[in-house]
């Protein structure tokens, strides 16, 4: 099981009310903050992500930890006929809410509070599910890929863009760099919450990320697993069938 790593070392709480307090505190900036850190380059990853769905022609996706509804409105692209995006922050869902709104994707995007590990939809609901960048934060791993493959219909897909650690050099050291100095340095002077963007790099080292996450889709019953890096490592996109 991979270790738990919590935004407030702190705290009583468990996991899952700290991520969703943590993300209450940082949503009014979350957006901008993204693209400061990333420079621009995550939206190019959630389009790939996107890409490796498409000739799979789903009619229904779930994303979760839909947050601010980038990664549910990015599935538009896939012409469905719904898309469902559930997150356990409130604070990112209003935000999102207004996004979709603003779009005229009302009609198509819904997007509500909703548990990771404890999803309201019954089984063989869907037949696409996306997670971005939110994996790292379920409280059981193992829960949360296993209740994704109950509400995914026979033959359906699962497509998970998540941070991993970059092997190579000079990437490895570079990140290393940035994501210990410059990223927990920028988001504490943009955020009010010290501990979310110190957090970040910690539950990147923590996630079982590569084959070790492959290894946990298997377990939960997932078939044509495969793993492809982006941005030379920094982040990895999972695609399994159930």
């Amino acid at each position: 099981m991979a270790k738990i790593v919590t935004p407030y070392n702190n705290s009583s709480a468990s996991k899952k009310e700290q991520v969703a307090t943590m993300f209450n505190n940082i949503a009014p900036k979350y957006d901008f903050l993204n693209q400061v850190l990333s420079l621009g380059i995550h939206k190019g990853w959630r389009r790939k992500a996107i890409r490796m769905l498409a000739a799979e022609n789903p009619r229904t996706v779930l994303d979760i930890a839909t947050g601010t509804g980038d990664f549910a409105i990015e599935a538009m692209k896939l012409n469905p006929e719904k898309v469902v995006g559930v997150d356990i922050s409130e604070g990112m869902l209003k935000l999102g809410i207004e996004k979709v709104n603003k779009l005229g994707l009302s009609h198509k995007i819904e997007l509500k509070a909703g548990d990771s590990e404890n999803l309201a939809f019954p089984d063989n609901s869907f037949d696409a599910v996306t997670v971005g960048f939110g994996v790292r934060n379920f409280e059981n791993l193992e829960k949360g890929i296993s209740d994704i493959y109950r509400v995914l219909n026979k033959n359906g897909t699962l497509v998970v863009l998540e941070f991993s650690r970059p092997r190579a050099f000079p990437i490895k050291q570079l990140y290393k760099f940035y994501s210990r100095f410059i990223t927990p340095a920028v988001g504490k002077l943009f955020s009010k919450d010290d501990s979310a963007y110190t957090y970040l790099p910690e539950s990147v080292n923590a996630f079982p990320d590569g084959e070790d996450f492959l290894s946990v889709l298997q377990k939960a019953g997932f078939t044509s697993t495969k793993a492809r890096t982006v941005a030379f490592g920094i982040a990895s996109i999972y695609f399994a069938k159930k």
